[in-house]
């Protein structure tokens, strides 16, 4: 078999230097269209933000109230557990 020409065609777009004023819209009133966007979703803006103000904020506690904190945690973790497994012994005193 042989060769044979292809004919392909280009298209370029680009915005010609007169016309650039109309990416100027998108800037406008950013602040204003922002604070929109997180008032729709400020639940969704919390969890994002959170994480980070989490971690920004550990790096100034001090010792002791690092170590306040984890007794805290764990405090919280065995009430869940203790919880947790009231309800289930709760579940399962029925059945028998």
């Amino acid at each position: 078999m042989g060769k044979q020409p292809v004919k392909m065609r280009a298209v370029v777009y680009a915005l010609s230097p007169f016309q650039q004023k109309i990416m100027g819209g998108l800037w406008k009133d950013l602040p204003g269209k922002i604070s929109h966007k997180v008032s729709e979703n400020w639940i969704s803006a919390t969890l994002l933000l959170a994480p980070l103000v989490g971690t920004d904020h550990s790096v100034f506690l001090s010792s002791m109230e690092r170590i306040a904190l984890a007794c805290a945690w764990q405090q919280f973790r065995h009430h869940f557990r203790y919880v947790q497994n009231f309800k289930e012994k709760e579940k399962l005193e029925h059945r028998y």
